[in-house]
């Protein structure tokens, strides 16, 4: 199949959805580790098409969603300073901090501004140091692996031409060690796991065999169309009902045993490992990259001195436990109520690849009562 239509074929739909209730014989736990996965799901209600014994579980896979209160904060604060031209993607800008988001800061007069690319940021930072030499450039690096190549070729581009008011405030995240975190915790609910495809088509998926083999997981990575979605879970119900437990490539068409080694190289050269927290998780060890020494003058939480900023989760968001797996989020008592899109309580209700927002878009009208 060549072209997206092919993807969200009704007929062969039905087909995957009548193999899988074919050779499903008893319970299946399955997690998406993928925001997009998630939507789609939702969205074309494959979760509900699927037989009964079959229950997907939303994972960590929203980059937004579990980027830290904390981190969330000293962006906060860096972006409010007089001499800060702040730098983001828009899916960040109504995020919540402590007390406040990217949005107040702007509309108490705050410099910040939407960019489409890392290297946006890098351009306004160039022209900005002829014409306004005193203010500084800060881009706000979220993400998985997926966006950390352009993120690194950002620094290194900044390094290599001598743009010295340009940094970026990072906080990536990585896939395999938050798989490693959820199979080792005592309330671990999955039994197979759909692994995210454009994070493999960086990293490869080299890491997930030892996960499968060791936590006797089956581990498959897919795509994000309605087809990719059922043909990884029925690879992975295969595997359940067989009694394996291996990785398992169902999105060949783009994804490499080995990724892109050039985008590895760059983000290796530019970025170390690093314990990370995960908002509403709590810190899973080597599960981030930071700014390695080589260019930590390019690190706005040195720059700008916000390395102890911390901060205390809303005690009526559940969006942890959404996160983890260990709830849906329509079984959140503030989803829909004090938790709205216009009122949001945590990220995952204001991120476009959030569990409880593709709920609040998509299921909101199934009873749950909700504050408009």
């Amino acid at each position: 199949m060549k072209y997206l239509d092919e993807f969200r074929d009704p007929e062969l739909a039905r087909s995957l959805l009548d193999e899988i209730a074919r050779i499903t014989t008893r319970s299946h736990n399955i997690m998406e580790v993928c925001g997009g996965q998630t939507h789609s799901i939702i969205r074309n209600g494959i979760d509900q098409l699927l037989p009964g014994e079959i229950n997907l579980i939303h994972g960590p896979g929203c980059p937004v969603c579990v980027t830290p209160l904390g981190v969330l904060d000293k962006a906060l604060a860096i972006a409010a300073r007089p001499d800060v031209i702040f730098c983001s993607f828009g899916d960040m800008l109504r995020v919540p901090g402590s007390d406040k988001d990217l949005f107040s800061i702007s509309s108490e007069g705050g410099d910040v501004r939407v960019v489409y690319s890392p290297l946006d940021a890098l351009t306004i930072a160039e022209n900005v140091a002829k014409a306004q030499p005193d203010k500084q450039v800060v881009f706000f690096a979220v993400g998985f692996e997926t966006t950390a190549p352009a993120n690194a070729m950002s620094v290194h581009q900044a390094k290599q031409r001598g743009i010295t008011n340009f940094s970026m405030l990072a906080s990536h995240v990585l896939v395999p060690p938050a798989i490693e975190a959820i199979m080792s915790s005592p309330i671990n609910l999955v039994d197979g796991f759909l692994a995210a495809g454009h994070v493999c088509t960086v990293m490869g998926t080299s890491q997930y065999g030892p996960l499968a083999e060791r936590h006797g997981v089956p581990i498959v990575v897919t795509g994000f169309e309605p087809l990719d979605i059922l043909d990884g879970i029925r690879r992975v119900v295969i595997q359940l009902e067989s009694g394996e437990a291996r990785m398992e490539n169902a999105y060949a068409r783009v994804v490499s045993a080995d990724g892109n080694p050039a985008a590895r190289s760059m983000v290796e050269q530019v970025f170390e490992v690093c314990d990370r927290q995960w908002r509403g998780i709590g810190e899973i060890p080597a599960s981030g990259w930071r700014i390695s020494e080589a260019y930590r003058s390019f690190d706005a939480e040195h720059r700008f001195d916000v390395a102890d900023v911390d901060a205390v989760e809303s005690p009526l968001c559940r969006s942890g436990e959404v996160l983890q797996g260990l709830i849906k989020p329509d079984e959140c008592e503030a989803f829909g109520v004090e938790c709205t899109d216009r009122h949001p309580l945590g990220a995952t209700m204001v991120s476009s690849e959030g569990a409880c927002a593709a709920y609040y878009q998509y299921r909101r009208l199934s009873g749950t009562p909700v504050r408009i």
